[in-house]
């Protein structure tokens, strides 16, 4: 059994890699605030004493903006909020999970869901507040030039793309919607937009007023988001939907939360059931999924893999805006 002091050398190196890795090209404040975390050895006692689930960067950081209405200026104010409000965050981070829902993740899912024969009924996996159920509702402007979906949406997702892969030409007809969640959001309720927000990294101010908007649009058209075990739940949610639709089960940055024996069990479902499968996943997740690439990816490798019923597509940007299709994408124009 592994001691304390080995978990929590672990957890400044998680630190480390998430300030150098995932938070430095996108949020350089996140990118000190975690640096810091790695060499405080009280705050690394506090995260300590938290489930290891509980221990992850983007939980805590949240949580500090979410209690006090924003990021700590620096590491020493981090440190100051953590040791003198630990109660109250402990109970944040106790309650609350990483339910990061960012509708621009819509842009790279379009191309693969306007390929498939509709009407289509949608099940997302780890909804969150189910942002990502209304592909249909957003507009989208992708830089070859193709524009797609409604001009009057409050939601305008841009994309950058590289390399040749299917072309959307419209959105989908969607004919039912549904989700997934150990612990749904609601998009009418204030209180769990406050936490969506707070999920946000420090320097994407677009992000924030797109998520406003974002859950205008779901709670004006509310879906079912079941409470449960995503294994469970499925089955019962794909047998529900209509027979005339194509019915796709998708998912973004949700089974890296998972332990390896319950991503085995959610994959071997998925693949016997009458569904699409369309993931969005870091590049390890899905080892199956991964081992198809034409080759290995780096090490360092930030971005999401793409892919529809296991076969990977494109690599694409965690938070959205950008598509790098695969040469095998091609096929599928």
């Amino acid at each position: 059994m592994r001691s304390l002091d080995e978990e929590l050398d672990d957890l400044a190196d998680h630190y480390r890699w998430f300030a150098q890795v995932e938070a430095a090209p996108l949020s350089p404040r996140y990118a000190e605030l975690a640096a810091a975390v790695a060499e405080d050895a009280d705050v690394l006692a506090f995260l300590g004493t938290l489930p290891p689930p509980k221990r992850q960067a983007n939980l805590l950081l949240g949580a500090l903006q979410y209690l006090h209405g924003g990021p700590p200026a620096d590491g020493a104010e981090l440190r100051d909020r953590v040791l003198g409000d630990a109660e109250r965050l402990r109970a944040t981070m106790l309650t609350r999970a990483t339910q990061t829902n960012e509708a621009a993740r819509c842009a790279a899912l379009l191309p693969v869901l306007a390929g498939l024969p509709g009407p289509l009924a949608l099940i997302e996996v780890g909804a969150s507040a189910g942002l990502c159920l209304y592909p249909d509702r957003y507009g989208y402007e992708y830089d070859d030039g193709v524009r797609v979906g409604p001009a009057s949406s409050p939601v305008q997702l841009r994309c950058e793309v590289t390399g040749r892969g299917p072309v959307p030409s419209g959105v989908p007809q969607v004919v039912r919607r549904a989700g997934i969640d150990l612990n749904p959001l609601d998009p009418a309720a204030p209180d769990d937009v406050a936490w969506l927000r707070a999920l946000i990294w420090p320097g994407m101010e677009e992000r924030r007023d797109r998520l406003t908007a974002a859950a205008a649009i779901a709670a004006r058209e509310p879906v079912s988001i079941v409470r449960g075990d995503l294994v469970a739940e499925l089955p019962g949610l794909v047998a529900a939907m209509p027979a005339e639709a194509t019915v796709v089960v998708f998912h973004t940055a949700v089974l890296a939360y998972l332990p390896a024996a319950a991503k085995e069990a959610f994959t071997e479902l998925v693949a016997g059931l009458p569904v699409r499968w369309v993931s969005q996943e870091g590049a390890g997740v899905l080892p199956a999924v991964r081992d198809r690439l034409p080759e290995p990816p780096a090490a360092d490798e930030a971005r999401f893999l793409l892919a529809l019923d296991g076969e990977p597509l494109a690599w694409t940007a965690a938070h959205g805006g950008r598509i790098d299709w695969l040469p095998t994408a091609a096929l599928r124009r």
